[in-house]
């Protein structure tokens, strides 16, 4: 299927590795110039720039904080200016800081708010004052099956996909007559380098919770993000696909 992807030019946080690596990758695959945003080391995220390079098409690199509100608009400014326009934009950045409610700290707490959240806030808004001048633009927020079923030990966490879910819906309303559509994909746990330090009886739990009797692999969500971005997916918005094998269910 030709997802008419071609020439398209994408933005993904959270670049570096796991998810967003991925998914700046499968995007590429598909003929998207992408820009990878990312805080984390040169090496790391330029090792992901390269792959997608691979791929015959441009990348760039840059360093930012999500949770700085005027770094985004000035990040994705510079995207526009340097690959010549702005379409997509995939929100993949994202911490944890586990505890229990009543061991965790304020800034615990805090911190995976501003991250998970208002980082994904941040880079919405500002994509909306592009796509809307323009009258196109695709945006996928990466929420989480725990911010619909919340999770022992993540009230952060879950409160902050939760948060992600429900500025997906809004923006989806507001942005739609400007032919903007912004959806979440919902994972379940994935195999990620996060997930190498998740004790074994943890893993062997989720899996046990999946019907499927596998975990995800970064590619099972990219592949679904990269159809959320593309002309198949035109009249699709507001929606929160989950990428579980039934985890959630």
């Amino acid at each position: 299927m030709d997802l008419g992807l071609d020439q398209k030019v994408a933005v993904v946080t959270g670049a570096a590795q796991g998810i967003g690596a991925a998914i700046a990758e499968e995007l590429a695959a598909e003929g998207c110039s992408v820009a990878l945003v990312d805080h984390a080391a040169n090496q790391i995220i330029d090792e992901a720039a390269g792959r997608v390079a691979a791929r015959g098409v441009r990348s760039m690199v840059l360093k930012a904080d999500v949770t700085d509100f005027d770094a985004a608009g000035l990040t994705l400014d510079k995207v526009a200016e340097e690959l010549g326009a702005l379409d997509i934009l995939v929100c993949c950045a994202g911490i944890t800081r586990d505890a229990v409610s009543w061991k965790m700290t304020e800034d615990e707490f805090d911190s995976v708010i501003d991250v998970n959240l208002k980082g994904v806030f941040n880079y919405n808004r500002a994509a909306a004052l592009h796509f809307r001048k323009r009258g196109w633009g695709r945006i996928v927020n990466i929420a989480s099956i725990n911010g619909m079923r919340g999770k022992f030990g993540q009230a952060n966490y879950a409160a902050s996909k939760g948060g992600v879910i429900a500025l997906s819906k809004s923006m989806a309303r507001e942005l739609g007559k400007s032919s903007v559509t912004v959806n979440c994909v919902a994972p379940g746990l994935v195999m990620t380098e996060m997930a190498a330090d998740i004790p074994a009886e943890f893993l062997d739990t989720a899996r046990s919770e999946t019907v499927t009797g596998r975990l995800a692999e970064t590619e099972d969500v990219a592949k679904v993000v990269t159809f959320l971005c593309s002309e198949a997916a035109r009249h699709v918005t507001g929606e929160v696909i989950r990428v579980d094998g039934g985890q959630y269910i």
